[in-house]
């Protein structure tokens, strides 16, 4: 028993010393370990601090911001590296700016730009995504969720918003979680912005359309130039404010449709297409004697002058917009040919211009519907079922002012990785739709139609046009009983050396001389004086 308790002992002690060795070694390197002078950064780390995004800018044709134009700066601030006091100087909200300083974490905030620059603030210029006064409100769109879901915005949104679209500002950290001044700051300031999508639109002129139309109610203005069909202006009202969509969704006027890919009864411009049809089928002569009324199988047509024109050849129902003339000058025509010319003209098919944007192709009567004399009767002065959008009424008047050459209308230009330089420019598409010759002579109607008419409201002393009104009847009423017309004028001008095509539509908006032709022509001028003093 003595020998067995003694072995016991020395097992405890053997223990006791191996365990009081070991805690003593462990203390030694601890103590050891902390007594060294280590520098901080062995346990340091990395954080980053996001300052703004910039996403890819929709330029217009010369290479003008329509997004993205304006600036305004921003700063990453290191509370432990600024007075307090001298930095709020620079703050846009300075009671926010308190708030985030009292928490000792690097944050952004906005500042002036005349912010300047230390190891403790990083001031960076970060685009506008719009402007207050934002031009091209329709077509370029508006985000949600920081996605496009309309216009431009929608149908290239991946690449507007791509990778490496935010500034940023990389601090060290050491183990304590201070930021580390002495030890630098990574700055990534971003290019992103410069790369975009490069639209057919000209910003000035664009601005010229939305000035002349900010009368307009409801209604589209299409500007385009007639040699290679490049939009250079497609304007809406009402417009709307991308901020306050919810406000926009519930006002009757509708603003978030855009007008001018909307089909709408046509009327008299579309004489333009039965003059055309005529004048290729040799009937260029026609003449007819208006009494004020035609007589189709049993349906009588009122010309708008009850008591008539009296006779009258084809530039002088042009210029008085004589319904019967063209009505009985129908009934002379193949009418398959006669389609067939609305058709080569573009009614009754969609104009594409990208993904998301799409002009309707309206309403183009079938054969057998022109069959019918009525119906036929209706078509000569664009009525009855027909319909079509500012679009394609302004490809029309691209056709004729460029000696019958159509060109397809387009919007986009091409694309940019650096702002300066565009790719994927495509060429101008074009199509014979009718001779030399007949465009000639529509052109010289349309001039007529301005400078032989006394009352013409698209008569100008600053710069000749060619153009056609048009009241369009709709088949509604207000409430006083009284018919709702579309307002419309297509044109073109220079008179002389056509460059530019503009159609003007007013919804509901009554007399097409009244309402659209001086707003026709205060863009007519307006672009003028922009040519002049840019000396083109």
């Amino acid at each position: 028993m003595v020998r067995k308790r003694g072995e016991h002992g020395v097992l405890i002690l053997t223990a006791v010393f191996f365990l009081s060795f070991t805690l003593l070694v462990g203390n030694y390197y601890r103590l050891a370990f902390y007594s060294q002078d280590i520098p901080a950064a062995d346990f340091s780390s990395k954080m980053t601090l996001e300052v703004g995004e910039c996403q890819g800018t929709i330029y217009d044709r010369n290479m003008k911001p329509l997004t993205n134009s304006e600036t305004k700066h921003m700063a990453a601030a290191v509370p432990s590296a600024l007075n307090r006091e001298d930095t709020a100087r620079y703050a846009e909200d300075k009671e926010q700016f308190y708030r985030d300083f009292e928490k000792g974490e690097p944050f952004v905030f906005t500042c002036t730009d005349n912010a300047l620059e230390s190891e403790g603030l990083t001031v960076f210029e970060v685009p506008v995504r719009y402007s207050e006064k934002q031009t091209a409100r329709h077509v370029i769109g508006y985000l949600s969720d920081n996605k496009g879901v309309d216009g431009i915005e929608y149908a290239y949104d991946s690449i507007l918003r791509n990778s490496f679209s935010e500034n940023s500002v990389t601090y060290t950290v050491d183990g304590f979680g201070n930021i580390m001044i002495g030890d630098g700051k990574e700055v990534f300031r971003t290019k992103a912005y410069k790369s975009g999508v490069v639209l057919t639109l000209d910003r000035d002129i664009q601005e010229i359309c939305e000035k002349c139309g900010r009368n307009i109610e409801k209604g589209a203005i299409v500007c385009a130039d007639i040699k290679t069909g490049d939009i250079l202006a497609m304007a809406s009202f009402p417009s709307y404010e991308p901020d306050n969509i919810a406000e926009s969704m519930n006002d009757e006027r509708c603003p978030l449709i855009d007008r001018a890919l909307y089909s709408y009864s046509v009327g008299s411009v579309f004489k333009l297409v039965t003059a055309a049809s005529a004048l290729e089928q040799g009937l260029g002569g026609y003449v007819y004697d208006c009494g004020g009324s035609i007589d189709v199988d049993g349906k009588l047509f009122n010309c708008h002058k009850l008591d008539g024109h009296g006779l009258q050849t084809m530039p002088q129902a042009m210029t008085n917009s004589c319904n019967t003339y063209f009505i009985s000058l129908s009934r002379c025509l193949d009418m398959k040919k006669y389609r067939q010319m609305a058709t080569y003209l573009g009614f009754g098919r969609e104009n594409y211009l990208c993904a998301g944007i799409t002009g309707s192709g309206g309403v183009l009567p079938t054969e057998k519907e022109l069959g019918v004399p009525a119906e036929l009767a209706n078509f000569a002065f664009g009525q009855g079922k027909l319909t079509a959008t500012p679009l394609q009424i302004t490809q029309l008047t691209c056709a004729i002012a460029n000696n019958g050459e159509m060109p397809i209308l387009r919007l986009i230009k091409g694309l940019t990785a650096d702002g300066a330089e565009i790719g994927g420019e495509k060429n101008p598409q074009l199509s014979k739709v009718m001779s030399e010759k007949t465009a000639k002579e529509l052109q010289k109607m349309m001039i007529l139609a301005v400078r032989e008419n006394e009352r013409s409201k698209a008569k100008s002393r600053k710069i000749s046009v060619g153009a056609k009104t048009s009241t369009a009847q709709t088949g509604k009423y207000d409430e006083k009983g009284e018919e709702l017309c579309h307002a419309w004028i297509t044109g073109f001008f220079p008179a002389r050396q056509p460059k530019y095509a503009v159609t003007v539509l007013i919804e509901d908006g009554g007399y097409g001389n009244d309402a659209a032709a001086p707003v026709f022509r205060e863009i007519a001028e307006k672009i003028r004086e922009l040519n002049s003093k840019k000396g083109s």
